[in-house]
């Protein structure tokens, strides 16, 4: 019977995938490529826990792609510029100031809630849960 010697490395002609003998097995040596990191806030946290839980294919997509992360923080972004947008305008079609701020502060605070309240539900409603 003939001996035949083992490679300690081997390529896989078909599919190009490199194997490295540990013992008697052959074990693919495979790298997943890097991923940027990103901090989630609000808008970008939520996005994600709306795709895991009601849109679980698109979310498998997305993590198999590596799309998940850049979809995510251009969500998360996109929402914060629209906040602060649309909290402007509400400021300017009240004619809420900053003087206000100095004169009647609960009643600008209160005001400032209210527009980040509304601000943050239509942004919810036109890309957190869509």
């Amino acid at each position: 019977m003939e001996s035949k010697e083992l490679k300690e490395n081997n390529i896989d002609n078909k599919y190009g995938i490199e194997y490295t003998k540990v013992g008697d097995y052959y074990i693919p040596n495979l790298v997943l490529e890097k991923e940027e990191k990103i901090t989630l806030n609000k808008y970008g946290r939520l996005r994600l826990k709306f795709l895991k839980e009601n849109k679980k294919a698109e979310y498998i997509i997305m993590c198999m792609n590596k799309t998940l992360n850049k979809h995510l923080k251009e969500i998360q972004e996109t929402a914060q510029a629209r906040v602060d947008l649309i909290v402007e305008q509400l400021k300017k079609e009240n004619n809420l100031t900053e003087e206000m701020k100095n004169t009647n502060q609960l009643y600008w605070v209160g005001m400032m809630n209210n527009f980040k309240n509304e601000a943050e539900e239509i942004v919810f409603n036109e890309l957190i849960y869509v």
